[in-house]
């Protein structure tokens, strides 16, 4: 790849998706083999005039070898240096962004079992300190390829070809190509018009109906909104989270959900890629998890037996089904892309900031629109060329929100 466009890029991620902001430390999360790309982001990220850049590297490979050798507990534990680097976070707020080209398959032989104890062990603990800072701090997830990532995209190509073709993609469906700051911004003003439209209507319940199975309610509460595109901190700091995005957001009632929903796109899940694969719900709670293969269904009941929350939704999320990630007709085995193919769910955490006025509510009033509480986000797809989607508004009016997969409105 060529120089110019991983700078080009680099900056696009730091000035757009982090919004790194003068006299701000940086943390950044990146694979040891994507040292060619992360040492333009902290050459920007210096541009901006950060105080301090922090790179928090990590391995496949040496993550695989973790997993294997050590024992549950041990992958349980959360040390005292973590904890302390945990606080310090909460102390200074630094902007963090999250470089992710990780193999998709990358835990595959692991013990499920080992997966599931050892993080939910680990979660609770990182997470109260996650809800300090949650909203606060700007942050952004973008997208390089791994070998092994590309490999799995396109099986049938060498190795470098793979690689080439995979960035071709991530830089095409991320918008750098030309002037990529522009592009950025003409496409958040698209999506907060869209945005915009959907919250003028005020849902309060939705209907999802496809012919492959899919027959789902769910309800959301009347101080709800939807959120798209760029964030804002509640210092008012604004920042693009994904990098891409071509969704419109909200988190429904934690307790409204009912009937099934089938995937119709593979999904990533703690290392492991499980296909196939419907969810029935009840009073808002998975009651069945349904796959073809057995090994996948015990990697999904493993993944909703993590908390109380893991079993409910968090995200309710609309993407036209002919959206610019879709049209590639590639699948990239990676949640940051493919949900942003089609609609999605999201099992675990809801989204506060989708509260009106959040900033300013107690804690006991945020608990009072009834979203779930999870240590874990995990989206999967269910859009299809033929999704319906209607909604009931607070007015009581029934408006068609998607009809054969795109936008009606």
């Amino acid at each position: 790849m060529k120089q110019n466009v991983l700078r080009s890029y680099a900056k696009l991620v730091v000035k757009m998706g982090a919004n790194v902001q003068k006299g701000q430390e940086v943390l950044i999360s990146a694979n040891v083999n994507d040292n060619y790309f992360v040492k333009y982001v902290v050459e920007e990220c210096y541009k901006a005039k950060a105080l301090r850049v922090i790179v928090d590297w990590h391995s496949d490979d040496i993550t695989k070898l973790h997993y294997k050798y050590q024992s549950t507990k041990s992958l349980g534990e959360v040390l005292s240096f973590e904890e302390e680097k945990l606080k310090y976070e909460v102390a200074h707020l630094p902007a963090r962004i999250y470089i992710d080209s990780d193999d998709p398959d990358l835990l595959k032989k692991i013990n499920p079992n080992k997966i599931k104890e050892s993080r939910a062990s680990r979660g609770p603990i990182i997470m109260k300190y996650r809800n300090m800072i949650d909203n606060k701090y700007q942050w952004t997830i973008v997208g390089i390829p791994g070998e092994a990532w590309a490999r799995k995209v396109f099986p049938d190509l060498p190795k470098s070809k793979a690689i080439s073709k995979l960035w071709d993609l991530i830089l095409d469906v991320t918008r750098v190509n030309g002037d990529a700051i522009k592009n950025w911004e003409e496409h958040n003003e698209f999506l907060k018009n869209k945005m915009n439209t959907l919250n003028d209507l005020r849902f309060k319940k939705l209907w999802y109906k496809s012919s492959n199975g899919t027959d789902f309610y769910i309800e959301l509460h009347k101080n709800v909104i939807f959120e798209a595109g760029s964030a804002t901190t509640m210092g008012g700091i604004v920042y693009n989270p994904n990098m891409p995005t071509e969704e419109c957001f909200t988190s429904p009632k934690k307790d409204t959900a009912k009937g099934i929903v089938y995937a119709t796109k593979p999904l990533s899940v703690n290392g492991n890629v499980v296909d196939n694969f419907a969810f029935r719900f009840e009073a808002g709670k998975v009651v069945e998890v349904i796959a073809k293969d057995e090994n996948h269904k015990k990697i999904l009941e493993d993944l909703i037996s993590l908390d109380e929350g893991a079993s409910r939704l968090g995200e309710v999320a609309f993407v036209p089904f002919d959206s610019p990630i879709n049209k590639t007709g590639v699948l990239f085995y990676n949640t940051l892309y493919d949900e942003n193919a089609c609609c999605h769910l999201a099992l675990g955490r809801a989204f506060t900031e989708c509260i009106v006025d959040y900033e300013k509510l107690s804690e006991e009033e945020i608990k009072a629109v009834n979203l779930n509480e999870s240590m874990i986000h995990v989206d999967f797809m269910i859009g299809s060329a033929d999704l319906s989607i209607k909604g009931e508004t607070y007015d009581g009016k029934v408006v068609e929100i998607f009809k054969d997969g795109v936008f009606a409105i």
